[in-house]
């Protein structure tokens, strides 16, 4: 069977993927949903929320497993994965990037957005920033249009409730992948979703 380490999006926690999970487990995969530095039961202060410091997150996952997983990434966390991905090759057996993010050498989060294809994104169209260091926080209104568009009300409403303040640095860094070689990669678009335009590269 096959070992996954999921990684959620911003706002989100590992709490995102309970569902996706279980059915894994009892299809007896091993599935590790690990929170991000800063989201769901993650108490990293906002200042010390990083790139690297989300990166080394997943690879601490990535480590505590037997063998090499398959490692997916939602909406920002492909951008994780791919730095991940990039510093320990040998622990990633397949990178999924489900309707994320996927940057290449030198580009950010935050530089996707800016391209022409990112026109229509939900997710910038609905946060505020403030704060040093910079925070986003996204429009709970918006939320069951945005993220959860085909999702039962009640488990819409629950996870609305459980949305946390997105420091912005792993928005805002570039990744360093130059000379990396990288797992094999496979790209899931999600064609209800209004999070991601269908448009991002893949």
């Amino acid at each position: 069977m096959t070992q996954f380490v999921l990684i959620h999006g911003a706002f989100h926690g590992g709490w995102c993927w309970d569902p996706v999970a279980t059915n894994l487990r009892e299809a007896g995969h091993t599935v590790v949903t690990p929170d991000l530095p800063g989201a769901g039961d993650d108490d990293t202060p906002h200042e010390e929320v990083t790139l690297d410091a989300a990166t080394e997150k997943v690879i601490d996952a990535l480590r505590a497993l037997d063998e090499p997983a398959v490692l997916v990434g939602h909406s920002m966390g492909g951008v994780v994965i791919t730095q991940a991905a990039a510093q320990a090759p040998e622990l990633v057996l397949r990178l999924v990037y489900l309707a994320a993010f996927r940057p290449s050498h030198g580009e950010s989060l935050l530089d996707l957005t800016g391209l022409p294809e990112g026109v229509g994104d939900g997710v910038q169209a609905n946060i505020t920033v403030a704060g040093d260091p910079p925070v986003a926080t996204f429009d709970a209104s918006k939320a069951l249009g945005v993220f959860y568009n085909d999702v039962p009300e009640e488990v819409a409403q629950l996870a609305t409730s459980r949305l946390d303040p997105q420091p912005l640095a792993v928005f805002a860094t570039p990744i360093d992948i130059e000379g990396a070689e990288m797992p094999p990669a496979e790209y899931v678009i999600c064609a209800a979703d209004h999070a991601i335009p269908q448009h991002y590269r893949c």
